[in-house]
């Protein structure tokens, strides 16, 4: 099987492969216990991802357990700032925590030229896993959106509001403008050194985009991602682009008109008949099995992969996923009996 038969590869660029291809967001992770033997090997989170032996190892994990037709990169969005100099660690059970830029005399300490050798481990491990993988799987590299990325950096870790990277936005555009510029072009050259080491597709997440108004949706996450998109494209113009506009609502459907991605992943709150005639016909489509129906697991669970299949694989330009990651509390059988009904209902469309 050459690179551009890969399932998820064709899936990506609208056509329609042999399979439906399925890979899960987070399918590398603390649901599965050989990823929690490892994990307590690691001296902390950031660790785990700097060190190519393991991170190599917890990529590789899920495609031993599933039949999945793709590997994404164990890494972390905020390697990116990290990368840049800024401080970023993780506390367990809390999540990530950084210090927080203080305006635009802060960015003046953000090293673009020195991010590359300190993210080098990240694409060694890419390497790694592109040498490892069986054959008809696809490596997706990824990264965070400088929206998303930018939140991280000025909240000091999550947030409900965001109010201080909104007060920035708002109140000085310009400025912001600064930093988005900045996380752009640390983006496509993380994306870039992905694709250099063996990525062949990426995706960008932009997790908080659900969180701005239409005019802020255009300007700090549609035109960034754009921007991305399009040096990567002049670039690698085989490598297939996803966008992830999480939570976005109606604004999903500019951003399929006008993020120049070639795929979109969809979060849980879009109906299948509406992905089919709103989103498809402008781009390949991603997703979009809540969370927490794999979580739940049973026959509701398949229900629901069931019709996300029978309406939207028959169309081409499909990969089935979740609308968010993987949860924590997820009995790995459950994700086995998700990639048995993917496999099922092809099989009852042949």
């Amino acid at each position: 099987m050459t690179e551009t038969t890969k399932p998820l590869l064709a899936a990506l660029k609208g056509g329609h492969p042999d399979r439906t291809p399925i890979w899960l967001m987070r399918q590398a992770g603390r649901y599965l216990p050989e990823y929690r033997a490892l994990r307590a090997q690691a001296n902390g989170f950031l660790d785990l991802c700097y060190t190519p032996d393991f991170a190599t190892e917890v990529t590789l994990q899920p495609l031993r357990r599933f039949d999945l037709d793709a590997a994404i990169l164990f890494s972390d969005i905020l390697v990116v700032p990290h990368g840049l100099g800024q401080k970023v660690w993780f506390v367990e059970g809390e999540g990530p925590k950084l210090e927080p830029l203080t305006g635009t005399a802060a960015l003046d300490a953000l090293d673009l030229a020195a991010m590359a050798e300190k993210l080098k481990p990240v694409y060694e491990t890419a390497a790694r896993v592109k040498a490892a993988l069986p054959a008809g799987k696809a490596l997706i590299g990824f990264a965070g959106a400088p929206w998303t990325v930018a939140t991280y950096m000025l909240e000091g870790g999550s947030s409900r509001d965001f109010l201080k990277a909104k007060r920035w936005a708002y109140g000085d555009p310009d400025g912001f403008q600064r930093l988005i510029d900045l996380l752009v072009d640390a983006t496509v050259q993380h994306l870039e050194a992905q694709i250099a080491a063996g990525a062949e597709a990426v995706q960008i997440f932009d997790s908080w985009a659900g969180a701005l108004d239409e005019d802020a949706f255009e300007r700090w996450t549609v035109a960034p991602i754009r921007a991305i998109a399009s040096r990567i494209r002049a670039n690698h113009p085989d490598v297939p682009i996803t966008g992830f506009p999480n939570r976005a609502g109606t604004l999903y459907e500019s951003f399929a008109l006008h993020a120049g991605v070639d795929a979109v992943s969809i979060d849980p709150t879009w109906t299948v008949e509406a992905i089919a005639r709103r989103l498809r016909p402008h781009v390949a489509v991603q997703g979009n099995l809540d969370p927490g129906r794999l979580v739940a697991g049973g026959p509701d669970m398949i229900r629901r992969v069931r019709a996300i299949c029978d309406r939207l694989a028959p169309m081409g330009g499909f990969v089935f996923n979740l609308g968010h990651g993987v949860l924590p509390s997820t009995n790995p059988d459950h994700v086995a009996q998700v990639v048995e009904a993917v496999r099922a209902a092809d099989a009852d469309r042949v």
